[in-house]
């Protein structure tokens, strides 16, 4: 399967969601491929990070952020069970090719309404990629969601108004996704992260769930 974490919005948590999802998947013996298709590099220094601290490696991560990643990707799941593309903010050309190489797009987005506006050229951009794959699937994430508040209520009823639906599970803002981040590790790795590994593992589940 090739799931691709897209969104023109930076800052909305794509690298640490592609990133956790391909741990959680690898933490179930599956071979996962991570494909930093972003020019800034963010999972590939993560990766580096990683290797710097010593923390036993979990899956690859390559850097592919060119706009062949539609014909490169395919290549890439031949050898492994899933790869997981953690695409570039505000690069149309990447985001095409990423969007025709996906089976599965998750949109991540901030519990804000600057994040439901932003949203429209990316549901465009998935409109267009579903001429020519209308099999296409896709899902909203939800992400750094504080709890209870309304804004977040607010924003998932007004997602789960459009095509794509939003997912059931919620990614908290917390801090140990931060604290991971910086050496090198995910959530899965560290003492006391307990309700970050929960939401990771429930978003991964349902993502598997949508795929079937």
């Amino acid at each position: 399967m090739i799931v691709a974490l897209l969104n023109q919005k930076g800052g909305v948590g794509k690298t640490t969601l592609a990133l956790h999802l391909a741990g959680a998947w690898a933490r179930q013996g599956r071979r996962v491929t991570v494909v930093d298709a972003d020019p800034q590099g963010s999972a590939l220094d993560w990766s580096a990070q990683r290797a710097k601290e010593a923390v036993p490696r979990l899956f690859g991560v390559i850097g592919l952020a060119r706009d062949t990643l539609h014909r490169e990707a395919p290549e890439l799941a031949r050898d492994v069970d899933d790869v997981v593309i953690d695409g570039p903010p505000r690069v149309a050309g990447l985001l095409r090719s990423a969007l025709l190489a996906a089976d599965l797009v998750l949109i991540p987005a901030q519990p804000s309404p600057f994040d439901g506006w932003a949203s429209a050229e990316m549901l465009k951009l998935l409109e267009d990629a579903r001429i020519f794959r209308p099999e296409l699937a896709a899902r909203f994430v939800l992400n750094r969601c504080v709890a209870r508040t309304v804004i977040a209520r607010e924003t998932a009823d007004g997602l789960a108004e459009h095509d794509p639906p939003v997912l059931a599970s919620r990614i908290g803002q917390r801090v140990a996704f931060a604290d991971a981040a910086r050496t090198g590790r995910l959530v899965f790795d560290m003492d006391g992260a307990t309700a970050a590994t929960r939401d990771i593992a429930a978003f991964a589940a349902e993502v598997d769930r949508v795929a079937l």
